[in-house]
């Protein structure tokens, strides 16, 4: 990494024509990707990821630029470069590099860019045997191991000086499954800010036996009727729809534009009574977390609705300017290609009080959402859609048959107020966020919730139920 010398440098150069604030973020990222069909591996890769992005703050607004050009002469250049765009009559002046020392509370005890890369493959073929032998139908396995260690150092002109690595692992199993001439898949993609030790906690063949049975299951299915019904969405990925609906919305980055259903509306109901939602990024090696984020503060835990009351946003230093608020320490990008903006970590509804048997009593027909998939959403208004990848039909408060084709449609606030029941086991899956900073890993997670009345996009027919 660079010299601390040659970052304060970097940092007065940047304020030379103006400007309140100047930011250095350094990164040495090594990734490596190995695929895997039907236990034969077909593509493995391996790379480093080397940059600097520097930001300027003037007002309300900013500059960044980046590069992978690291020596001394280039990194002052372009800091030149950066500072003609910034034309003040103030500056701030660039107090002296303190290092901030503190203690990592997401242990690695297996380095993944030391593990033999054997024993990864053997880590692979585990789960696509397991997989390939849950049944006969099962026709392809693609299976997938990432692991990313990445350093980074940044600095700004207020004089803090910090270092994080953050260290991911992550397996995926997608599987095929076709019966005269039709096809489903089913996938699972366990991960965590581990090292190699998690595989030793995690059942690798059962991530591959998961991903098996869902695409089978889904291969049997019916499909899935239309209407507007009751809907229970399990634990797991089923937060991807809070996340995406909702969690998109109190991101900083949409409410200080005036851009978010929830601009506002602090201290307000915007959800039930029963409804309480974290975003937590200290969540010891969880997938979403790291010490800091990716402006140098300490991540958090920070309760965004309680019990219905919308109690904070995710804030960045820039748009919290705008906000007249402190960061939150929710500012996250992919690499240093990108400028740092407010985004979520591992965001949740958490846990309340209410049974599986509680959310299917008094269910005539309804559809029960076990598994969810990809989908769209609209921050500025909160309307989504999305894929149900494993569903069941719900009769006389019974879980009845598999259906597929599902698609839950909706808007985010009017969902929040819906949820009639929240249940008791909470769980998140692993993810990852796209946005204007890039693709960052995120968890998504809930307990089963029971939303009274959602519109459901089928295939076969149509039901109308209140």
């Amino acid at each position: 990494m660079l010299e601390k010398k040659i970052v304060e440098e970097i940092l007065q150069v940047c304020l030379t024509t103006g400007g309140d604030f100047a930011e250095v973020f350094e990164e040495h990222t090594y990734k490596s990707n190995i695929r895997m069909l039907n236990g034969i591996v077909e593509d493995m890769n391996s790379g480093i990821v080397r940059g600097v992005g520097l930001r300027i703050y003037h007002g309300l607004e900013s500059v960044y630029a980046y590069t992978n050009d690291l020596t001394k002469d280039n990194l002052m250049n372009m800091a030149k470069q950066l500072s003609a765009a910034v034309h003040q009559d103030t500056r701030a002046e660039c107090k002296p590099l303190k290092e901030v020392v503190y203690e990592n509370q997401h242990q690695v005890l297996i380095s993944p860019k030391t593990f033999d890369v054997e024993k990864k493959i053997a880590i692979m073929k585990r789960a696509n045997d397991a997989a390939k032998a849950y049944d006969k139908v099962i026709e392809k396995v693609i299976t997938n191991m990432l692991d990313v260690e990445q350093d980074v150092v940044i600095a700004n002109s207020e004089g803090r000086y910090i270092r994080d690595k953050r260290v991911r692992t992550r397996l995926s199993v997608n599987c095929i499954a076709s019966s005269d001439g039709v096809m489903e898949t089913g996938s699972c993609s366990p991960g965590a800010s581990k090292g190699m030790e998690f595989y030793d906690e995690i059942d690798v063949a059962g991530v591959g036996k998961e991903a098996a049975r869902i695409a089978v299951t889904m291969l049997h299915a019916d499909d899935c009727p239309s209407g507007t019904m009751p809907v229970i969405i399990e634990n797991g990925f089923g937060g991807v729809i809070f996340h995406e609906a909702c969690g998109h919305a109190l991101e900083a980055t949409c409410v200080s534009k005036d851009q978010s259903v929830f601009c506002g509306k602090l201290g307000q109901k915007v959800a039930s009574e029963c409804v309480t939602a974290i975003d937590d990024g200290t969540i010891p090696n969880a997938w979403g977390s790291s010490n800091i984020d990716d402006e140098g503060e300490f991540m958090q835990r920070k309760v965004l609705i309680e019990k219905g009351i919308l109690k904070s946003y995710l804030v960045d230093h820039i748009h919290g300017k705008r906000m007249g608020m402190a960061s939150t320490g929710s500012s996250r990008r992919e690499s240093y290609k990108y400028e740092a903006v407010s985004r979520m970590t591992n965001t949740f509804i958490d846990n309340g009080e209410d049974s599986f048997e509680d959310m299917l009593e008094g269910i005539s027909f309804g559809l029960y959402a076990k598994s969810l998939g990809g989908g769209s959403v609209d921050p500025s208004t909160g309307d989504f859609n999305f894929a149900v990848n494993e569903g069941y039909l719900i009769k006389n408060g019974k879980i009845d048959k598999p259906v597929k084709g599902a698609t839950l449609i909706g808007n985010g606030a009017e969902v929040l107020m819906r949820i009639d029941k929240v249940g008791n086991n909470l769980k998140c899956a692993q993810g990852m966020c796209g946005a204007s900073s890039g693709s960052i890993p995120t968890d998504v997670g809930q307990p089963a919730i029971r939303v009274s009345s959602m519109i459901v996009g089928g295939k076969d027919g149509g039901v109308q139920n209140g």
